[in-house]
């Protein structure tokens, strides 16, 4: 069987996964925490890794039963056929993700548009185009897997 990947509803992803696995069917959202500052408390906070996307295990002919699912909107296609993620990648953002660690990144000469191979991290050796660079953040398309990430950039002290 493949891992085939779901495009949900904003804010569905966890409802979604939850619904899918007790249909019995292996699903991964990967999730991450992070503090969230309102104007009269902070909050840890459960969040998607990557908004709006699941990653479901599931054969062939099983695959419209997911779209009983509440949030659920499509398959994500690559090329003309359904995206499908390799077992290695899924571990490697399993424990990318369980081991709760983070690379300080610095951008220097690059601007949107430009292409990059990734040299670390959870998509080592991926393809990458940079979409936009802000001041904390760097979004870009997985060239392979069309994904769009969203980076935090840390600077770097002295």
């Amino acid at each position: 069987m493949a891992w085939y990947v779901l495009y949900v509803k904003s804010k569905y992803e966890i409802k979604a996964a939850t619904t899918l696995e007790k249909m019995g069917i292996e699903v991964y959202c990967p999730v991450i925490k992070e503090m969230r500052q309102w104007s009269d408390r902070k909050k840890m906070v459960t969040k998607p890794l990557f908004s709006s996307y699941l990653f479901i295990k599931i054969q062939e002919q099983n695959r419209e039963k997911v779209f009983d699912v509440t949030g659920i909107v499509r398959y994500v296609y690559w090329l003309g056929k359904p995206a499908m993620v390799h077992d290695e990648e899924i571990e490697t953002i399993r424990e990318w993700v369980e081991s709760g660690t983070t690379e300080k990144i610095v951008v220097e000469g690059l601007s949107p548009g430009d292409r990059i191979k990734l040299k670390s991290g959870v998509f080592k050796d991926q393809e990458a185009k940079i979409i936009d660079i802000g001041k904390n953040t760097m979004r870009l398309i997985l060239v392979d897997i069309g994904f769009t990430v969203t980076v935090k950039l840390k600077e770097i002290q002295s």
